[in-house]
């Protein structure tokens, strides 16, 4: 199984319009992916039609039963969209509280990498949705993932975001012994703004090395496809902002199998 992680410092920038969208064109493919929730608010939980406030097992579960070291099984914990081929582990309110009530216990680091263990054989994908602050969650995050996707909205303060993000993700690395490929996606680009253009352009400066060379459009068929609940490659699969997702796609693919064949 292939797990990626959709992260970044700041909220608003696509994290969640990226996993969706991607799994999505993964699920076109014939792909079998399971989606991971980690924000405390449930944006990709409400996206596939479930109510963070309502349902009976989440990801919380499996922090709650690991701090209290009883087994459970993610299995459980696993809802079926209405879309085949794509699963969900679902956020609850609940994971706001995990940093305080887990603070320096032991352990609690590679739960998410234990639990998409035990599910390795039902899916080829699994792409989490990080909330935008570095806790557990994140931590669990970057600890599991086998490479990382940085939404960056092309705006100011988005870049200070990915400042953040980016010396995180160096301490993290930095424990875990091992480089993770990290792939920073421009999105919400404009050609006619200004500040999209000069923004873009800082972005080259710096990331070059981890930038991808393309950009995701404005395209508000991203918030009409939410209300349907499927992701836009299902409703549109020629719409400029899936254009652009796919050519993403393909090369983040191609990357990994030329990875797997240096590595093999």
């Amino acid at each position: 199984m292939n797990i990626w992680a959709v992260a970044n410092q700041k909220g608003g920038v696509g994290k969640t319009t990226t996993t969706v969208t991607l799994a999505g064109l993964l699920v076109q493919r014939g792909y079998r992916v399971l989606v991971l929730d980690l924000d405390p608010h449930g944006s990709l939980t409400s996206y596939f039609g479930f109510d963070p406030d309502a349902v009976e097992e989440s990801i919380y579960t499996l922090f709650d039963m690991a701090s209290r070291k009883s087994a459970v099984l993610a299995e459980d914990v696993l809802l079926q969209t209405d879309i085949e081929r794509l699963d969900l582990l679902p956020a609850a309110p609940a994971l706001a509280t995990l940093d305080r009530q887990l603070g320096v216990m032991q352990g609690m680091g590679l739960v998410l990498k234990r639990a998409l263990g035990s599910l390795s054989e039902q899916y080829d994908f699994a792409i989490m949705d990080c909330p935008p602050v570095l806790g557990v969650l994140m931590v669990n995050a970057l600890a599991a993932c086998e490479r990382l996707l940085i939404p960056v909205q092309t705006d100011f303060l988005a870049l200070k975001g990915l400042e953040r993000m980016m010396r995180t993700l160096s301490m993290i690395m930095r424990a875990r012994h091992t480089q993770v490929p990290c792939t920073i996606i421009p999105t919400m680009f404009d050609a006619e703004i200004w500040s999209c253009l000069e923004s873009l352009q800082t972005l080259k400066q710096r990331y070059n090395g981890e930038l991808w060379q393309a950009e995701v459009p404005v395209d508000s068929q991203f918030r009409d496809a939410s209300r349907t609940g499927m992701p836009l490659p299902l409703v549109n699969p020629h719409s400029p902002g899936v254009s652009a997702y796919r050519l993403l796609l393909d090369e983040t693919l191609l990357t990994g199998a030329m990875l797997d064949q240096q590595t093999a």
